[in-house]
């Protein structure tokens, strides 16, 4: 039996992880899905941070053992410093079409200057708290919506919290990355061949990436394959954590 834990980007909490979970643990393996502060039943943490979602899931992992930790989008700076900080109850990480941020870049600054422009403004124009965009506002910013159906998408918009602007522009304290603690990017919005040159042309966020402690698996669809493709999504974990 294998233990998941699972950790959202912005916007959404535990719940997202509803279709992936019930695959997981329909085959033996216990699952625990995170809502980190800030979002969902914990909205009223409106100065949750960066750094307050990694203690969070730092004190999480201190009660588990062997883990298999997945984030996914923004949660991909969270999960690589919490395993940092948790290396002993950490087996693997799963970057969910994202990857690690270095100490001292914020999630803000990993997108073009005019979406994060735009997010700014979107931040002071909501008491300090960014709304998940429009389907339409995504695709202008880059962010594919692929594979969901309107139905879906409007089911998950309407749940959605707005994020509070310290998780969106802050960032988290890191270690050296361990080359021992094997990582894994399921890329759904780019290609494995898209990540690897932008390690070889040194981009910042693929950086890590490198390193033979990585491996890559694609699950073609758009950024959200949680909601798109729940359940290979799922069958992908299940896959890497088999691995070993």
């Amino acid at each position: 039996m294998t233990t998941f834990v699972l950790v959202p980007g912005f916007w959404l909490g535990s719940w997202a992880w509803d279709e992936v979970a019930a695959r997981l643990r329909a085959d033996g393996h216990e699952v625990v899905a995170v809502t980190p502060g800030g979002v969902a039943e914990r909205a009223a943490e409106r100065d949750a941070t960066i750094e307050s979602q990694v203690a969070d899931l730092v004190a999480l992992l201190r009660e588990h053992r062997d883990v298999v930790l997945v984030g996914h989008s923004g949660a991909g700076v969270v999960i690589a410093a919490a395993a940092e900080r948790a290396r002993d109850r950490v087996a693997r990480l799963v970057y969910v079409d994202t990857g690690p941020l270095p100490e001292g870049m914020a999630q803000i600054d990993f997108v073009p200057p005019e979406v994060a422009d735009w997010t700014r403004a979107q931040i002071a124009a909501n008491d300090g708290r960014q709304p998940m965009p429009t389907r339409e506002q995504f695709e202008k910013n880059g962010a594919s919506t692929a594979g969901i159906d309107d139905e879906t998408f409007a089911r998950v918009h309407a749940r959605s919290t707005p994020e509070p602007g310290g998780v969106v522009t802050g960032t988290a304290r890191r270690a050296t990355p361990d080359p021992t603690l094997p990582k894994t990017v399921i890329a759904c919005s780019f290609t494995e061949a898209d990540a690897r040159g932008a390690v070889a042309a040194g981009v910042v966020g693929f950086g890590e990436m490198g390193g033979p402690e990585w491996s890559f698996v694609e699950l073609p669809t758009g950024h959200w394959p949680m909601f798109s493709r729940p359940v290979e999504l799922a069958e992908r974990l299940l896959a890497i954590s088999e691995d070993g």
